[in-house]
């Protein structure tokens, strides 16, 4: 097995491991139905979370090493749009998602009801458009991937 097959299964693991958080991250986060399951989404939404950040963050590294070891990929189209959407996705898994979330954890502290708190629910809804970008914008990367259309 060559270096560069070596970054390209490093690359395909990455993605499994990413790309399946990513796809579990809402139904974490939009089944609880009380306060108390609430808090607990949150939690275990925190923990899968670490597996889509290295999962994401192994993919642009091995992503770049593997066009350090074939620059031609650097002439490709589908390579560069596909960095181009990565870092487009970015500005919503690193920016919006987790702002959102915290306002979730928010709307959780001192409520002592057993019914979800309306801030929370407001979370859901907001993070439902942003979540169906981020699995569009994941699928036509594995779409570009695979098929390297230009």
């Amino acid at each position: 097995m060559t270096l560069y097959e070596i970054f390209v299964l490093i690359h395909v693991i990455s993605a499994v491991v990413g790309l399946g958080a990513s796809f579990a991250l809402p139904s974490i986060i939009n089944s609880p139905q009380t306060a108390k399951d609430a808090r607990y989404s949150l939690l275990l939404n925190a923990k899968v979370d670490v597996f889509a950040k290295v999962g994401s963050i192994t993919l642009l590294v091995t992503g770049m090493i593997l066009g350090v070891l074939n620059t031609t990929l650097f002439t490709t189209g589908w390579y560069l749009t596909s960095i181009a959407i990565y870092i487009g996705v970015q500005f919503i898994v690193a920016g919006v998602m987790p702002r959102t979330i915290k306002s979730m954890e928010r709307s959780l502290i001192d409520y002592n009801d057993e019914d979800l708190p309306a801030g929370y629910a407001k979370g859901v809804s907001k993070l439902k458009p942003y979540t169906a970008i981020v699995h569009a914008a994941a699928v036509i990367l594995i779409i570009l991937m695979v098929i390297k259309p230009f």
